[in-house]
């Protein structure tokens, strides 16, 4: 839900549910939940620590935020914090959770991150729920989506 008469549903929602939750949860401006003294940090596991960095750091336009020599480096950007950590084995199987870059333009940021090292593994784009988007891997196959942004799509419409 991403504006007009959804935004003020997803408000009231976030109201109604600050009345049940612990005293140290509050909503932002889109209804969305956040609790005070927890940060969220997404780590993904990696044989590269420095050619997974400078990728992510050119795909998504992170930044590094702190280094474990050959163990981790912490990125972060656009109230994202994402981990890199070195694991010896590669990724052999299909991701659980991956990551989604929502974009203006889906077919010039997918040629942009293919030009980075990224690999389409959609030929085509997938389109449902009026959204369209692409499935990617990252330089150690590591899945990922780019795909059309909801909320730019709703600022442009008449």
């Amino acid at each position: 839900m991403y504006g007009g008469q959804d935004a003020e549903i997803n408000n009231r929602i976030g109201r109604i549910l600050l009345d049940i939750l612990p005293p140290d949860a509050e909503a932002d401006s889109c209804g969305s939940l956040r609790m005070l003294g927890m940060r969220i940090e997404f780590t993904l596991d990696c044989c590269d620590l420095q050619r997974m960095a400078a990728f992510w750091q050119a795909a998504a336009g992170f930044e590094v935020e702190g280094v474990i020599e050959d163990r981790y480096i912490a990125l972060s950007g656009h109230n994202v914090a994402l981990t890199l950590q070195r694991v010896a084995a590669p990724k052999t199987v299909k991701n659980r959770m991956h990551i989604d870059l929502l974009v203006d333009d889906v077919d010039a940021e997918v040629h942009r991150l293919e030009q980075l090292g990224a690999s389409r593994l959609t030929v085509t784009a997938r389109e449902e729920f009026d959204q369209t988007w692409f499935v990617l891997a990252d330089p150690e196959g590591n899945e990922f989506c780019v795909a059309s942004d909801p909320a730019a799509t709703s600022a442009h419409a008449p």
